[in-house]
């Protein structure tokens, strides 16, 4: 699917090539974990902002979130991860599909669209992809905003010398959870 299709049928719930999505298992279970990631993840930032500020919330994105996002995958079935078009870590750089629904989120994100933005699509093979975007709060602009202290910008540069995850604002798309779905024998019945 190209971009442009991407732009032209992306809504709060976008719905790709798939007219029975609404009522397709895979979404609600793509939703139920992209949530249990979101939360997971939300309170071990908190937790850690909490005891040691932002500085001791870089420790929960490089090393609790892949922990999590792989122990998903092992429950799920699926591949569960966090993805973006600026990633700070090389290991969430965007798959060709990932991007092109990330550019799609941008774009809508640009227009005003305050909805969550999401991306669903059973592929020919039985597939599935599911994306759900990631916005910008203000807690995420100490370690992605465009002035960072003299401290954590050391600290970035040290562990990710390559960043790419500074300058956001409030409701920029930060990002994307993604599921994959590998094709399943029952993937015509759901």
């Amino acid at each position: 699917m190209t971009a442009r299709k991407l732009r032209l049928i992306i809504t709060p719930v976008l719905v790709a090539g798939c007219l029975q999505a609404a009522d397709d298992s895979r979404l609600d279970e793509s939703r139920a974990l992209v949530q249990s990631f979101g939360a997971r993840l939300q309170s071990e930032l908190q937790q850690s902002l909490a005891e040691g500020g932002p500085v001791g919330a870089i420790s929960v994105c490089k090393n609790k979130a892949p922990q999590i996002a792989s122990e998903l995958s092992r429950q799920s079935g699926a591949k569960v991860r966090r993805t973006s078009l600026r990633f700070r870590n090389p290991a969430n750089v965007a798959e060709p599909w990932e991007s092109r629904v990330l550019q799609a989120f941008d774009s809508k994100a640009a227009s005003g669209a305050d909805a969550p933005l999401e991306y669903f699509a059973r592929q020919d093979d039985g597939t599935v992809r599911y994306m759900a975007a990631i916005r910008t709060g203000a807690v995420c602009l100490a370690c992605h905003g465009a002035f960072l202290s003299p401290e954590m910008d050391a600290i970035i540069d040290a562990d990710y010398p390559h960043d790419r995850a500074r300058g956001y604002r409030p409701g920029d798309i930060r990002g994307a959870f993604s599921v994959t779905w590998p094709p399943s024998d029952d993937a015509s019945s759901n």
